[in-house]
């Protein structure tokens, strides 16, 4: 099979892609369909599956291309990070969904100009096609892994970012945190306020005017000895939302640098970075309303934190 392609029918609709290929009438096996992602021999829609792809849900339409000969994907492609190709795992005309590496901020910042960012790979991604900068849309911490949607219009940001706004798109992020919050189960809710001269969340009253309700739905996936594997939904979109409302319930995110004060706290594991994974993101196509829903699989220095704790 040199070049073959497959239209998703709407049996396959929601699909994982990797799924899909691994069918007995299209590549066989899921060990196949991984390795073919991986090394860059399937497209959707006309548009390279980054290797991180192999989560991503199909919907009915959706073309899946399997370019078997395509040169220079004999080997395995090397992992991607900061000043590497983009892992991008969803590209139209409208937007671009990619699966940021921890480490790597979104935007540059004023005071980091030479740090790496997501914007300035995407803009050289985009300028080698011949099109306009991106456009932010939201974002997440620098040693946050995960999902993060760009628009390729002023149209696309504006119409996305309104979304964000009403809080209508799902951010649903796995998080390793110290302790067993109970009940293993609830809603977080704060008043929160930045501080713009320390540049942190900071717990304020309800009669603060200038404080904005934060609320967060919590679930424990998975309890360790000393730390448990939780997933977190936000329902508002504050800066450093997550860390801030775990550490106020003494739940302090795994390898967390900033969100340290109050008790002391048992602080015994190593990570270097904050444990937290943008893992799931749906929200709707800027321009024909359809539902756009992604899955970042667990990076590896989490999976490998996750496997360390449960070998303690």
């Amino acid at each position: 099979m040199a070049d073959t392609e497959w239209t998703a029918g709407a049996d396959a609709s929601a699909t994982r892609l990797d799924k899909f290929l691994a069918a007995r009438e299209r590549l066989g096996s899921r060990a196949r369909a991984v390795t073919a992602i991986a090394r860059g021999k399937v497209f959707v829609n006309g548009v390279e599956a980054g290797a991180d792809a192999a989560g991503t849900r199909l919907r009915a339409g959706d073309v899946v291309r399997v370019w078997m000969d395509r040169p220079g994907t004999a080997k395995r492609r090397p992992a991607i990070g900061p000043s590497r190709d983009l892992r991008i795992i969803y590209e139209d005309d409208a937007l671009l969904v990619l699966n940021k590496p921890a480490g790597l901020l979104v935007v540059p910042l004023e005071r980091r100009s030479d740090a790496p960012s997501v914007y300035e790979e995407i803009k050289d991604h985009l300028r080698t096609r011949g099109q306009r900068r991106p456009f932010v849309v939201h974002r997440i911490d620098r040693d946050t892994s995960g999902l993060v949607v760009f628009a390729k219009r002023a149209d696309a940001q504006a119409r996305l970012k309104e979304q964000f706004k009403r809080h209508e798109p799902e951010r649903v992020y796995r998080a390793v945190v110290y302790g067993h919050p109970h009940p293993p189960a609830g809603t977080w809710r704060d008043h929160l306020v930045w501080d713009q001269d320390a540049l942190i969340q900071k717990e304020t009253s309800p009669r603060d005017p200038r404080g904005k309700e934060a609320a967060s739905e919590y679930r424990v996936i998975e309890s360790f000895r000393d730390a448990s594997l939780i997933e977190v939904r936000l329902v508002t979109g504050k800066r450093n939302q997550i860390r801030l409302q775990a550490r106020l319930r003494g739940h302090m995110l795994v390898g967390e640098r900033r969100y340290v004060f109050g008790p002391d706290h048992l602080r015994s594991i190593n990570f270097p970075r904050q444990a937290l994974h943008a893992y799931r993101l749906s929200f709707r196509h800027p321009f024909d309303g359809r539902v756009m829903e992604f899955e970042a699989p667990m990076p590896a220095d989490m999976a490998d934190l996750i496997a360390r704790l449960g070998r303690r």
